[in-house]
């Protein structure tokens, strides 16, 4: 079971190189990483898991965040429409978005940063993104909203983009220009 020792924090080399293509079909080890990923998102979901584990919240957890570097993230997320989103998917990429920005009021947070970074983060608002989930099947998911938001920041990870890249008026040495 991954817990938040598991995750790598910013500054760590790892989050910021550009991950592998996962061969597919995808081996058994690459299968078992993207399944405890999957568990890990839902586990820090469940209040008394997460308490008990010491697990932080999130949304997705993307490979690199694990010290992994290879093209494959997961999400556990229930849409404006109450559809969940819970699955993990292998060499994601987006192959259309739309012009339109959008961002999350709040700002966003991330699981391997460990403190508050208020800001804008803009993202497209609307994106279709192919890749091959854990079953092996190749999906063509279009993505609006808050869902969106999420798989823009977790295929940012395997892009070597931390989501405070984005935001204009932040400054600090961890910063990169993208």
């Amino acid at each position: 079971m991954l817990t938040m020792k598991d995750i790598v924090r910013e500054g760590h080399p790892v989050l910021r190189k550009v991950a592998e293509e996962v061969p597919l079909p995808a081996s058994k080890e690459d299968k078992n990483t993207l399944q405890k990923m999957l568990d890990f998102v839902k586990n820090s979901q469940e209040p008394d898991i997460a308490e008990k584990y010491q697990l932080r919240p999130g949304v997705g957890l993307a490979a690199p965040q694990i010290g992994v570097s290879k093209r494959m993230f997961a999400v556990h997320i229930t849409d404006e429409q109450d559809q969940l989103y819970s699955l993990g998917l292998f060499n994601p990429k987006i192959v259309s978005h739309s012009i339109e920005e959008n961002h999350l009021e709040n700002g966003e947070g991330c699981l391997s940063v460990d403190r508050e970074i208020p800001g804008i983060v803009p993202r497209h608002s609307r994106i279709t993104v192919k890749g091959t989930t854990l079953e092996g099947e190749e999906v063509t998911l279009r993505l609006r909203g808050l869902v969106s938001i999420v798989f823009q920041h977790e295929l940012d990870h395997l892009n070597g983009i931390m989501f405070y890249d984005r935001i204009t008026e932040f400054e600090d040495k961890l910063k990169k220009d993208i």
